[in-house]
């Protein structure tokens, strides 16, 4: 089976073609300056192609990606009936969506609805779903959004201690995001620890980074809020802070509410503490050549995350498994050592041997450990493609 994952931004386009089943990705690419000029970067065959190609909308770069698929030089398929289903990463499902859907006119009206929620992703992913539908009318669209995994979390998780009207009058509650990637570590953390009632911290950590808390395969509570600004620091996030803040900056400076947002989601979290950038990478070589602001970006990042654990931890009861994933959480040893220190009293003890370790998947915790830690590599987009393929093949 071959689906096909598209990932639509304002100006760019993702795809990837993959088997849901073995998970083997036989292309991917990229289409970018999409109503400017056009250019496609297409990895297939052990080769990378780029082509310069005119995409004044996202109908010709879908147009773009279908023909180098079929390409006889380049592609990887000969008819593009070979592709099974779509399978659209879209953004904010609002209360819209509690999983994912077979699109059709209702579900895509109901993704418009979601638009004031997501404003800058939601138009982007339509402008996919309809750029597919005008080009494979035939083909099957399945909807995967950001937001469904966490739909499960209990009101006393998501409702915010504001006035009632606000919620009700426009959908104001915690939602969350990364929720294909959360999905995707706790389902194969309870493949891997071989039972489904496990009370487990899921730590996506990376330039975006969110914290669920997860029992017995639902999501009990997740740190990004009504947008993914919420929850620990990130790369360039603040995360959580007192509203009133943001009062303060305004009035001082004579920002506008755009502009301060876009200081806290541009220009704050590690990059802002570190004063040297946004790239964790980067920040752990300062901190060990002697920079302070390193050191403390790095111990401020830890602190946060460390009392995510603990809070979650409370929330559910107890805790059984513990799952690093994203770029930073799958590859730096040291900060999941950094955060896993003084978790002792949760019972969480790790092996400074087992813990070296990157991009695979791996228990890093020691043996009398009474919390299983664990290394999972993310795969949102086959996620995207199990989902789809599960939804077609049950709607035949």
């Amino acid at each position: 089976m071959n689906i096909l994952i598209i990932n639509a931004g304002s100006s760019s386009l993702k795809y990837q073609l993959m088997d849901p089943d073995t998970g083997v990705v036989s292309a991917k690419g990229l289409c970018e300056r999409i109503y400017i000029d056009g250019r496609l970067t297409h990895s297939a065959n052990g080769k990378k192609v780029v082509k310069d190609i005119p995409m004044p909308t996202h109908s010709e770069a879908i147009e773009a990606v279908l023909e180098i698929l079929v390409d006889p030089v380049d592609g990887v398929i000969k008819s593009t009936d070979e592709i099974d289903a779509v399978g659209h990463r879209v953004l904010h499902g609002g209360m819209e969506f509690f999983d994912s859907c077979i699109i059709n006119d209702e579900v895509i009206a109901a993704i418009e609805k979601c638009i004031p929620l997501g404003p800058l992703h939601n138009p982007a992913n339509l402008m996919g779903i309809r750029a597919c539908q005008a080009v494979m009318p035939s083909t099957p669209q399945v909807a995967v959004f950001d937001t469904a995994f966490h739909m499960t979390m209990p009101p006393v998780a998501y409702r915010y201690a504001i006035p009632t009207e606000y919620y009700k009058n426009d959908s104001i509650r915690r939602y969350g995001f990364h929720g294909t990637s959360h999905k995707y570590v706790t389902k194969r953390a309870i493949e891997l620890m071989g039972r489904k009632d496990i009370k487990l911290v899921n730590c996506h950590l990376g330039n975006g980074s969110s914290m669920s808390a997860v029992k017995d395969g639902k999501c009990q509570d997740t740190s990004m809020g009504l947008t993914p600004l919420a929850g620990v620091p990130m790369g360039t996030r603040s995360g959580d802070l007192d509203p009133a803040v943001v009062q303060f900056i305004m009035n001082k400076y004579g920002m506008s509410a755009d502009e301060c947002l876009n200081m806290l989601n541009k220009k704050s979290g590690v990059m802002a503490i570190s004063g040297v950038s946004s790239d964790f990478r980067d920040i752990e070589n300062s901190a060990l050549s002697g920079n302070e602001d390193c050191a403390l970006a790095l111990d401020k990042f830890a602190y946060e995350v460390r009392k995510y654990i603990g809070s979650y931890s409370a929330a559910l009861g107890g805790l059984d498994c513990l799952v690093f994933t994203a770029g930073v959480g799958e590859n730096s040893a040291s900060m999941r050592a950094r955060i896993c220190q003084n978790l002792e009293y949760l019972g969480v003890k790790i092996d400074p041997e087992k813990n070296e370790v990157r991009g695979k998947e791996a228990i890093i915790s020691t043996d009398d450990s009474k919390v299983t830690v664990w290394v999972i590599p993310t795969n949102e987009e086959l996620m995207i493609a199990q989902d789809t393929a599960e939804l077609v093949k049950a709607a035949k």
